[in-house]
């Protein structure tokens, strides 16, 4: 420590550093973007402590005056000031609130609020936010920094404390600032989805696309009615996918829709999925369900062992028709040969017994029957595209065909069960035995009957008369064959009928003259004449071509999620105020902190 009477400090080179805590500067009068430099620089000196000077008595009656053992009590942050006989703490000076605190906080405020304004503003108009140079001397820097200077140029608050003027660890206007805005207005936008459809009964509507990087995407679509009684869609998210089979569109709509809570039942979506296909429909019918869960443990009983799974694979090459006999070989003494445990072996006779009862037998049958009448109909609905008109013709074949089995197809049932026995010479029942009224109530009413109830109250439901006429009035939008499906006067009706809050009588007649335009264009227009979909309609259309562009191919999924469902639903964003999105905004931070 120097001893002499402090001055401008040598060792630092800055005009602007006083060792003397009372005549020094406060940090805050400071330009902003100096003021790190400043602390550590003071940091740097350590408290000033001069040692060998005259400490000057306070007055002359008690004679107080400083000591300098009070440097080594208090070394860390103790300093004196020779010219106003006083004692300071660095910390205090270097850290503490000052009278510019509340003006500071004034200045990060107003940063924020504009970065999300112009972070808003862009997401709303599908326009992109960073720029491919961002550097100091670009001349270019991309739209969100770009808008944030052109607002700055008719706001001189906002100027006085944005880009440049700025502290350079807190000008709010990195790539990473810039996605935590966007999110937090999706997420709440979801949120606001949530609450929107409450307990409601709502329907999950999903597709498939591919963006323009060629990733196939999977928006994801909730349909309900809200409290006044009106159809609503929302688009909730959109998700990258390996594929688009039913399984994994199954397990992608679980991930987001899970943890939303909207409903009490979401913690049992996976299974949901899984009561409401068209076969595990069945399943509901309880001798059906222990029916798979025998063919289960059969299954696993047959797979656990090689060469098991061998013998039965080389009777199948060998068309051996003797099934019941050589399908007993291999349960019973295959698994003994394998010195298999008593509950290995338990097990095989039980699995057998089961195998060649009656009752499975004629489950096994009754389900083949449905599964081939619904089998058409189930792929149908897993095409990339398909014909609406089609599809409804296969949902009325397929509850005809049903029917008709349900009504004529017991007997026929039976005959094919008795053959099936003689075929692979198993022992058939006493079916005499078989054929007490309870016994045949079992078989009619209990398995065949309710089984079949079951797969035509699942087709009803899911294509009820007002489905089958919302998406045969859909299909008059297929631009197959040149729009030949093409109708005005349907495509009003549909909106007419089904959207009746969206459309007005005048917006109906409006749409009726632009449509006759659009038949005309979609005839002559090279972009629609390759079109064979209603997907590659919508696609051509879609937000997704708005917003990931050939410039923007490399935008992450969640970027792509947040900036659709803020463009999309911007009429629910444009209801967050400011305080909102600031206030998550800071409580992010300090979470990240903690």
């Amino acid at each position: 420590m120097s001893d002499e009477h402090p001055s401008k400090c040598s060792r630092i080179q800055s005009e602007e550093i006083d060792r003397d805590p009372g005549s020094r500067k406060q940090i805050c009068e400071f330009s902003i973007n100096k003021q790190d430099e400043i602390q550590r620089a003071y940091l740097k000196e350590c408290p000033y402590q001069p040692k060998n000077i005259d400490y000057p008595y306070n007055d002359d009656t008690y004679r107080h005056r400083f000591q300098v053992s009070w440097f080594e009590s208090h070394r860390g942050w103790l300093e004196y000031s020779p010219s106003m006989d006083a004692i300071y703490c660095l910390p205090c000076y270097l850290f503490g609130k000052d009278s510019n605190s509340p003006h500071k906080i004034a200045n990060y405020q107003l940063q924020l609020k504009t970065s999300i304004e112009c972070a808003r503003w862009l997401a709303f108009q599908a326009c992109a936010f960073k720029g491919h140079d961002e550097s100091l001397d670009s001349k270019n820097k991309g739209n969100f920094i770009e808008l944030i200077k052109f607002t700055s140029t008719f706001n001189d608050k906002v100027a006085s404390v944005v880009l440049k003027n700025a502290p350079r660890n807190a000008k709010y206007t990195s790539p990473t600032i810039q996605k935590e805005i966007l999110h937090i207005l999706a997420s709440n936008v979801r949120n606001a989805i949530r609450e929107e459809i409450g307990d409601a009964k709502f329907c999950i509507l999903v597709d498939e696309a591919r963006d323009e990087s060629k990733k196939k995407q999977m928006p994801i679509i909730l349909r309900f009615v809200e409290k006044n009684g009106f159809i609503k869609e929302r688009f909730f998210h959109v998700v990258h996918v390996r594929d688009t089979i039913a399984l994994i569109q199954k397990n992608e709509i679980c991930v987001v829709l899970s943890p939303s809570n909207m409903h009490g039942e979401w913690n049992g979506l996976q299974a949901l999925f899984l009561k409401e296909s068209l076969v595990t429909t069945s399943r509901e019918v309880k001798v059906v369900h222990q029916f798979f869960d025998h063919l289960t443990n059969i299954i696993n009983i047959v797979v656990g062992s090689s060469k098991r799974a061998n013998q039965i694979g080389t009777l199948q090459q060998a068309g051996d028709t003797r099934w019941g006999s050589h399908f007993h070989s291999i349960f019973i003494n295959t698994i003994s040969e394998e010195r298999a445990n008593y509950k290995q072996c338990g097990d095989a006779e039980r699995a057998y017994q089961v195998l060649t009862s009656f009752e499975f037998v004629l489950i096994l049958h009754m389900m083949k029957e449905i599964m081939e009448i619904t089998n058409i109909f189930c792929q149908a609905l897993q095409q990339h595209s398909m014909d609406l008109l089609n599809a409804m013709h296969l949902v009325s074949n397929t509850k005809s065909l049903i029917q008709k089995l349900r009504d004529d197809g017991r007997e026929p049932l039976l005959v094919s069960v008795k053959s099936f026995y003689g075929q692979h010479e198993i022992d058939i029942p006493d079916l005499n035995a078989h054929y007490t009224k309870a016994r045949e109530h079992h078989l009619k009413i209990d398995i065949f009957t309710v089984a079949i109830d079951f797969q035509l109250q699942e087709l009803n439901s899911r294509f009820c008369e007002l489905t089958a006429d919302l998406l045969t009035l859909s299909s008059t939008l297929n631009p197959k064959d040149a729009f030949r499906s093409f109708k005005v006067g349907d495509i009003c009706n549909l909106d007419e009928n089904y959207y009746p809050q969206d459309f007005t009588e005048q917006k109906i007649c409006l749409l009726k003259h632009q449509l006759q335009h659009y038949e005309l264009d979609g005839t002559k227009l090279l972009d629609f004449q390759n079109m064979g979909t209603i997907s590659e309609l919508c696609r051509a259309f879609s937000t997704m071509k708005l917003l990931k562009t050939r410039l923007r191919n490399r935008m992450e999924d969640e970027l792509l999620a947040d900036n659709m469902i803020v463009y999309i639903e911007k009429e629910i964003a444009w209801n967050f105020t400011m305080e909102i999105i600031m206030d998550e905004f800071y409580s992010m931070k300090n979470l990240r902190r903690t």
